[in-house]
């Protein structure tokens, strides 16, 4: 079988998915469908073509990529953006990464295609018309006339030194509709939903950017010149790339080429773009309600509950949905699920931190989660991953009291280690130079009391985390 490289494009905000999606964990990155994120099941499925991927991704998503990276049983890398720059320059960077005749498969993250062997074998047939110099789109057969996807039109059938399945020569690309448009399109035939999925060796992606967007690949040119390795982390140039024109590859590069080509896909999929959308995920019951987790409807009909952590009851509703999360509760008419995006640009007006932040945070050693606080305390619930610890560190206006509740920490507090295991607690006061470690082979749970006159956590002094730093010369450090 011809070798695909997958590359996963996993920028994106996702506010019409808020309250669940945030800035800080976009919808690609929560678990939505099965407790499985859309990220994992894009994993899961673009396995089946290449158990090694490549991932785009902003840098302070990383960790969020690469729990679901182990969780998928795949390897690869991670391509880091300084900047958010749009597919274009995601796409340029990766082709001027890899080999120049190397089958480039790019895939939203956050797409729902659950017959994943209709969708390999779908991929599978643009391998031709890919080896033999086209851009190679894929769309969907519309099973509705939809305004929130862009269409493409087919053309004439490829050369039959392709093969029967080969796809189309791409007549046109055109933008999302209105109503009656799309039900025109729907109407005359030979219309696909875009996708957004392009197969395409490296090389004709570069000569495609060369002729219509050198700038783009230009800058990211310099971007890459110099890549800096960390593990399976790849960071390019931040200024360079900053400097790049954002764009889509739609715009920059496709719908200006002659040989771009696409086949159809007959099977489900979803780009999960509202919650109408994710509320069409579910099976409804009698009357018509949609639920997950632990939502319960009566009286009710046509409403979508989303509750995964407590009891939500909808009495008497019609034509909602309700979204429930552990510091925001969203509740929307059906109708006016697209203007979800602009409830986010409302909270951030008046300040309030749930407009881009959860309050779970992921770290490298495992996460946080903000449980409460209020003047002069905070209290957190900490969890460590097996073997994890955090780096070396201090702060000069805080204390902290931390309760063992599950597995067995290791603490360095200044001069003395010790063991604090379940219903265990230990004390780590203002100045006291500490590091905590999961010492055992289970996750490690942790409940966090912070007391003093300033909880931000920019209050924090970290040192190199090595073993040789000596307690005396970090608090010199300080």
């Amino acid at each position: 079988m011809t070798r695909i490289q997958p590359v996963i494009l996993c920028g994106g905000s996702g506010t019409r998915l808020w309250p669940l999606s945030r800035k800080t964990l976009p919808k690609q990155f929560a678990p939505l469908i099965g407790n499985k994120s859309l990220l994992l099941l894009t994993l899961e499925r673009l396995r089946r073509l290449n158990p090694e991927v490549t991932c785009v991704a902003a840098e302070e998503h990383r960790f969020l990529v690469q729990e679901a990276i182990d969780a998928a049983l795949v390897s690869g890398k991670q391509l880091l953006e300084p900047v958010a720059r749009n597919t274009a320059a995601a796409m340029a960077a990766v082709a001027l990464l890899a080999d120049p005749e190397e089958l480039l498969l790019f895939a939203p993250a956050d797409h729902h295609i659950p017959e994943a062997d209709r969708f390999v074998a779908t991929i599978q047939k643009g391998i031709p018309a890919a080896q033999a110099g086209y851009l190679v789109t894929f769309g969907v057969d519309p099973s509705f006339p939809s305004t929130a996807y862009g269409y493409i039109r087919q053309g004439q059938p490829l050369e039959a030194a392709l093969g029967d399945e080969a796809g189309h020569a791409v007549a046109a690309f055109i933008e999302k509709p209105g109503a009656e448009r799309a039900e025109q399109l729907l109407l005359e035939g030979g219309h696909l939903w875009n996708a957004g999925i392009l197969l395409v060796q490296a090389k004709v992606l570069i000569a495609a950017l060369q002729a219509h967007a050198p700038d783009i690949l230009e800058s990211c040119r310099l971007a890459t010149v110099a890549i800096e390795t960390d593990g399976d982390f790849l960071r390019m140039d931040g200024p360079a790339f900053g400097r790049c024109r954002s764009q889509s590859i739609d715009y920059a590069v496709l719908e200006k080429c002659d040989r771009v080509a696409v086949i159809p896909f007959q099977g489900r999929w979803s780009d999960v773009g509202s919650w109408n959308a994710v509320a069409d995920l579910h099976d409804t019951d009698a009357n018509g309600n949609r639920i997950s987790g632990q939502g319960f409807a009566m009286g009710a009909t046509n409403t979508f509950i989303h509750a995964p952590s407590r009891p939500v009851v909808a009495l008497g509703t019609k034509d909602l949905l309700v979204v429930d999360t552990p510091d925001a509760l969203l509740v929307v008419h059906r109708d006016c699920a697209e203007q979800v995006k602009d409830v986010v640009a409302l909270l951030t007006t008046h300040g309030h931190s749930q407009a881009t932040r959860h309050r779970r945070i992921p770290r490298p050693w495992g996460a946080y989660d903000s449980i409460d606080d209020g003047e002069r305390f905070a209290v957190k619930r900490l969890t460590v991953k097996p073997g994890a610890r955090l780096a070396l560190r201090m702060h000069h206006h805080r204390a902290e009291h931390w309760v063992v509740v599950k597995g067995t920490a290791r603490v360095v507090c200044d001069d003395k280690t010790v063991l604090v295991k379940e219903n265990e607690s230990i004390y780590i006061p203002v100045g006291a130079v500490y590091r905590l470690e999961n010492a055992g082979k289970m996750a490690l749970e942790v409940v966090e009391v912070q007391t003093g006159g300033y909880l931000g956590e920019d209050d924090i002094v970290r040192f190199a985390d090595v073993e040789s730093l000596d307690i005396g010369d970090a608090k010199k450090l300080a």
